[in-house]
């Protein structure tokens, strides 16, 4: 199951168990969804963590496509990553990334903002990318994977200017992270691996002023 190893993934590299498995809170048929969207969300996105505030803590559900996750079981990015599936790893680590995430963070009773959540998930989308990458290539660090997930980016049209404003803030944050982490810890092709996941782990447990002036100032 894909989504088990993308958390499974996220778990080892940022030493959290929230004790949460992500298949036990997944919808994949987006029709059971429909009373808790807002009704200015015109995008029908195949991928979507939804929280609600409950009486004896917090509702989450996680939105995965089942096409989505179909493309992916046929073509496993865990196996091999490649161009044909990055798009759909990218979807699917962010659906991950946000349930991971949130339920760690609601685990110990923190807040969690929106800015946070996409900010950290442009974050891991590089770093999983990177180590899966490194790993399938016999541990040379790829050079490609910035410059792919940076700059070859669009937002959809149909973001509301408040959510478009969002998206844009924390790729442009974790752009300028992702950049220094190559420049202070990869160095053609060679990685000091033990500092880099030490200073990952500790961009995860900033909060969201912290990890949003962390970035910026990185």
């Amino acid at each position: 199951m894909v989504l088990r190893g993308l958390q499974t993934l996220l778990e080892r590299l940022y030493d959290v168990d929230p004790d949460h498995d992500v298949y036990d809170y997944l919808v994949t048929d987006r029709r059971k969804l429909a009373a808790f969207e807002p009704e200015n969300d015109r995008r029908g996105p195949e991928e979507e963590l939804l929280l609600a505030e409950t009486h004896d803590g917090a509702g989450v559900a996680l939105y995965i496509d089942d096409g989505l996750l179909s493309r992916l079981e046929r073509e496993n990015p865990l196996g091999a990553l490649t161009e044909s599936n990055l798009a759909d790893f990218c979807t699917a680590l962010e659906g991950v990334s946000h349930f991971l995430y949130s339920t760690w963070r609601l685990g110990n009773d923190s807040a969690v903002s929106l800015i946070e959540l996409e900010t950290q998930a442009e974050v891991d989308k590089y770093a999983a990318a990177v180590f899966l990458i490194a790993d399938q290539q016999g541990g040379d660090f790829p050079a490609q994977v910035h410059a792919r997930l940076f700059d070859q980016v669009s937002f959809d049209e149909r973001l509301e200017p408040e959510q478009y404003q969002r998206y844009l803030t924390a790729h442009r944050c974790a752009a300028k992270y992702c950049r220094a982490l190559e420049q202070r810890f990869v160095k053609r092709g060679q990685a000091r691996v033990e500092a880099l996941v030490r200073e990952l782990r500790k961009f995860y447990r900033l909060g969201s002023t912290a990890k949003l002036r962390h970035a910026l100032a990185s």
